[in-house]
């Protein structure tokens, strides 16, 4: 069953190695070739591998892993070329796996699938690409490390692209979208360095539903975990729209520091296997900037069974193919990661002030505004007030009195008059 290896507070957010625990492969006995270790590495013809390595196997590529570390073994030591400790507790050339017993030993997994050697021949572990350079960049989980996570990862990118990796392997994730904003810079570093970020999407067995950072992060190139039978692991893979490729997942070797060979699952071990097939690329492609890199591999991946149609949330593109990567005619693209991870810069984050307003020496003195008339109460339209009287009634009083006088004494005179000439008419009386 899939278990958490190692977590860190990052957030509000945990960081996970996204693996299991591991097992020694079984022994070849009496089955021969049939069980080595070459043998049991399903990923290299089913995936187109082996014939890419027809056009390249990845010489001069550096490829960064920041993990626990790369330990010491057979197939190791000939891949790593540099390496630091930004942990604090690992030794100054990355090469001292950092963490408890039962965790410390995954970067020399990741290692060992990415760019492993075959140290004893045809039917020992061979990486994906075994004449790339290893970079080892050793980081401290959970308590193995007194240093913030969020500044581990950070110095770790920056030491990676100062030191010439054209691809970085991060096989861990986190339960939360988010991430810390001195991961902008970090992974724009990276991006405007020209370097192809591999991270693995994480593990339903882990407790990650769906993807987390730093897969959620524009301009990585997200895997997704599937079975030996093609199909979406059902706990070492999980989903989300990010999801560039899916690559296997299930059924993988390692080598542990000494040379042992382990059996494991986890995304953590499909992303290698891209980091891989990214320096393929790199190295048969030199002329190719990262985002065509990573056109080339999501362009060229296979529909997965079942699938209708790309993107999708399990497979993302699909199911990633070496030969095709290396070899198929694929359109050029503009543009790139560090314009996408720009883009999202400008609308999520809060913009910053450039150049800061500058105080005056002294503060300006704003004379004190005037009174304000004072509030009358409200009074009711049809009360008079003083206004109404001095400025309405009295004036019309004035007016219209003498008018009613006028008008009265016409009247009387009137009716006097009349009254004055009844008098004066003779009275007709009738014979």
């Amino acid at each position: 069953m899939i278990r958490r290896l190692a977590a860190v507070a990052l957030a509000g957010a945990v960081a996970v190695l996204a693996c299991t625990a591991a097992s020694p492969t079984p022994d070849p006995g009496s089955g021969g070739d049939s069980a080595s270790p070459r043998a049991q590495e399903y990923w290299l013809s089913e995936y187109g591998i082996e014939k890419a390595w027809d056009v390249t196997e990845g010489k001069g590529v550096k490829i960064a892993i920041i993990d626990t570390g790369v330990g010491h073994a057979p197939e190791l030591d000939p891949a790593v070329v540099d390496g630091t400790d930004v942990s604090g507790a690992g030794s100054p050339d990355g090469r001292t796996p950092v963490g408890p017993p039962d965790e410390k030993n995954h970067g020399s997994y990741v290692a060992s699938l990415a760019a492993g050697r075959a140290a004893g021949g045809d039917t020992d572990m061979i990486g994906v690409a075994p004449q790339a350079d290893i970079l080892s960049i050793s980081v401290g989980f959970g308590g193995s490390s007194q240093v913030p996570f969020t500044e581990q990862v950070a110095t770790a990118m920056r030491w990676a692209v100062d030191h010439g990796a054209k691809v970085i392997n991060l096989s861990f994730t986190t339960n939360t979208l988010s991430w810390d904003e001195s991961w902008d810079d970090a992974f724009m570093y990276a991006y405007t360095h020209d370097v192809v970020v591999v991270v693995a999407a994480g593990n339903r067995g882990s407790g990650t539903d769906i993807v987390g950072a730093p897969a959620t992060i524009p301009g990585v190139l997200t895997v997704a975990g599937v079975d030996p039978t093609e199909h979406a692991s059902v706990e070492a893979s999980t989903q989300g729209i990010t999801i560039g490729v899916a690559a296997p997942s299930e059924q993988l070797l390692g080598v542990a520091p000494g040379g042992e060979v382990m059996v494991w699952e986890g995304t953590s071990g499909a992303a290698p296997i891209v980091s891989g097939i990214a320096a393929l690329v790199r190295a048969a492609h030199p002329e190719l900037n990262a985002a065509n890199v990573i056109e080339r591999i999501t362009k060229t991946a296979r529909l997965a069974p079942g699938m209708k149609k790309a993107p999708s949330p399990l497979y993302g593109y699909g199911l990633v193919d070496a030969a095709a990567a290396v070899s198929d005619d694929v359109p050029l693209v503009s543009g790139g990661p560090a314009d996408e991870l720009r883009d999202w810069i400008r609308v999520y984050r809060r913009a910053q002030v450039s150049p800061q307003p500058t105080p005056t020496e002294k503060s300006v003195q704003v004379p004190p505004l005037p009174h304000a008339d004072p509030v009358s109460s409200p009074v009711s339209a049809l009360l008079p007030d003083r206004e109404r009287v001095l400025y309405g009634s009295l004036p019309l009083m004035a007016v219209t009195a003498p008018a009613i006088l006028v008008a009265l004494g016409v009247t009387v005179a009137a009716r006097r008059i009349r009254s004055a000439r009844s008098s004066r008419t003779p009275r007709r009386t009738k014979l």
